[in-house]
């Protein structure tokens, strides 16, 4: 199984907080009020880790943005907020005096808007940071259980496939939102992501 050093997981976790501070310098324009994302805290899990540390939250929906890149390695990523946790950042968004009726109908894009900013932030640091290049796809955004989401990682669950995970604090204005950030990676493109931040470490060492 590959796993991460020490040092390399030191050096993901700068380069995600690179791209939470970018995130939340968009968010902030959006809003008009000062964001705040914690470092994100990283983890290399299987499927089912995931379901015992993220998803278990009882009958709690998510609402989920996800995106597929490409590029020296393949991934998807996969957002995920509480759906309560959602509809406030939303409102934020959109506006503290709309009613939930009018947010319920600017949820789905706003809540994609709120997933491209973070995940081409965190992309973008790290191309940025390893010298590589990443294409990614339109954000698809779907509210689910933790039991569809939990079949939606096992479909692609193989004993070559690992989850990336981070968990990130999100503040707008008195509102804290945990959040957590998945990427699903095969053992190859996990070896490959490896590979690129040893050679940014041995640029910077």
């Amino acid at each position: 199984m590959t796993r991460l050093s020490e040092i390399e997981l030191d050096a993901l976790t700068e380069i995600f907080n690179v791209g939470a501070g970018r995130a939340a310098l968009s968010l902030s324009e959006i809003v008009a009020d000062e964001v705040r994302l914690s470092v994100p805290s990283v983890e290399v899990l299987r499927t089912r880790e995931i379901d015992e540390r993220v998803l278990a939250l009882g009958n709690a929906r998510f609402a989920t943005v996800s995106q597929v890149f490409d590029g020296p390695f393949d991934a998807e990523a996969v957002l995920l907020f509480t759906e309560a946790h959602a509809l406030e950042i939303v409102r934020d968004m959109m506006g503290s005096q709309m009613s939930l009726d009018d947010l319920a109908e600017f949820e789905q894009e706003a809540m994609c808007e709120l997933g491209n900013i973070i995940l081409n932030a965190c992309l973008s640091a790290m191309a940025d940071m390893l010298g590589i290049t990443l294409n990614s796809s339109l954000p698809d955004y779907v509210v689910s259980s933790p039991r569809e989401i939990s079949l939606r990682l096992a479909a692609g669950e193989s004993d070559e496939t690992y989850v990336l995970v981070l968990h990130i604090d999100l503040v707008i204005e008195k509102h804290q939102t945990q959040g957590h950030l998945i990427f699903l990676l095969s053992s190859s493109s996990l070896s490959r992501l490896v590979a690129q931040l040893q050679r940014y470490l041995s640029s910077i060492l």
